[in-house]
């Protein structure tokens, strides 16, 4: 449970009856995307209240007949996916710079610089956001945000926003292990097990994680993977 000085207020109103929770503001940003999670987890009280900062619990009769349900994860969800959130100013500084990060790591991950082919540095990203001056909004989804963030970009570093193919050919000493990484980190398009137990495949990977890709698999391999960027 998230602790109280860390709670948010979630608010619902309904039947002219207003309810509200204390949860902890990582929940919004899981329940927004669409995020399977357990409520109970987040709350900082399993009570639903008529009003938090009093201490005003709302009565199971109220709650029955607004929710059809007296079950505190049931209407805590329902509370979050159609309330409104008090924040303080710390609160949403904080939520604003986590969904921030989200956006940079987004785009590292899946653009690249067309030109060179290769992803930008995530420093790169966030002075082109100071620069376009783009607006974050903290409660929307990723992805709902990227488009236009990144059509804001591009007058500041060119963005191409695409997955590329990379040709793998992996020795046998380290197919097995290096195997299991590589169907995780990409989409294999071709694969074939060759004659020596080497292992070799059309991998297709977001642009912007070429490096974390290539760097992985040279660890896994001490250097011996061979890999190949099809233009």
């Amino acid at each position: 449970m998230v602790s109280l000085d860390d709670a948010i207020v979630a608010r619902y109103g309904k039947k002219d009856t207003h309810f509200e929770i204390l949860v902890d503001p990582k929940a919004v940003d899981e329940v927004m995307e669409g995020k399977e999670i357990n409520i109970l987890e987040y709350l900082a009280t399993d009570l639903i209240f008529k009003d938090a900062r009093k201490g005003e619990k709302a009565s199971e009769e109220v709650l029955k007949d607004v929710f059809g349900t007296t079950d505190v994860a049931e209407i805590a969800l329902q509370i979050l996916k159609h309330g409104e959130f008090q924040l303080t100013t710390q609160q949403r500084r904080a939520m604003h710079e986590r969904k921030k990060k989200e956006i940079i790591d987004w785009i590292a991950r899946s653009s690249m610089d067309p030109h060179t082919k290769l992803p930008h540095p995530r420093d790169r990203i966030e002075r082109a956001m100071e620069e376009a001056g783009v607006h974050i909004d903290p409660f929307k989804p990723v992805e709902e945000q990227v488009k236009t963030i990144i059509s804001a970009l591009r007058p500041f570093i060119p963005l191409s926003v695409e997955n590329v193919r990379v040709d793998v050919t992996i020795p046998s000493q380290y197919a097995g292990k290096a195997y299991g990484e590589v169907i995780h980190m990409a989409k294999l398009i071709k694969e074939e097990w060759l004659s020596d137990g080497s292992f070799k495949c059309v991998a297709e990977i977001p642009a912007g994680m070429q490096t974390q890709f290539y760097d992985k698999l040279n660890a896994l391999t001490k250097g011996e993977v061979i890999t190949r960027l099809l233009r």
